[in-house]
């Protein structure tokens, strides 16, 4: 691993806090607690059988779970977060607010 020196000298009437900051920044600059943290633990590569067994369970999990819904067995959750474009409009949301709001108050 290269060493990274990040120096600051104290000007005149900076106080110690202020050097600490840009003691700090100079650091996150460099990017090197952001290499120190990706290293912190030591992460085996998977074999690449290990990886396709994973994968090929995945993509029968997904499958079964299809068929499920399809037969009815199972209520699909809608999806979560993401950009919705037309919630974002503020006459959308107001609409919407108020359309939950009545549909409460059954």
């Amino acid at each position: 691993m290269d060493m990274i020196n990040a120096e600051v000298q104290k000007t005149g009437s900076e106080n110690a806090l202020s050097t600490i900051r840009k003691f700090s920044r100079r650091v996150q600059g460099t990017g090197l607690i952001k290499t120190v943290r990706a290293n912190r633990y030591y992460v085996r590569n998977g074999s690449k059988t290990v990886k396709k067994k994973r994968a090929l369970k995945l993509i029968k999990r997904r499958e079964d779970f299809r068929q499920l819904v399809k037969e009815g067995k199972v209520v699909e959750a809608p999806k979560r977060g993401g950009y919705n474009r037309e919630s974002s409009s503020p006459s959308q949301a107001q609409n919407s607010s108020a359309s939950s709001s009545t549909s409460t108050a059954r």
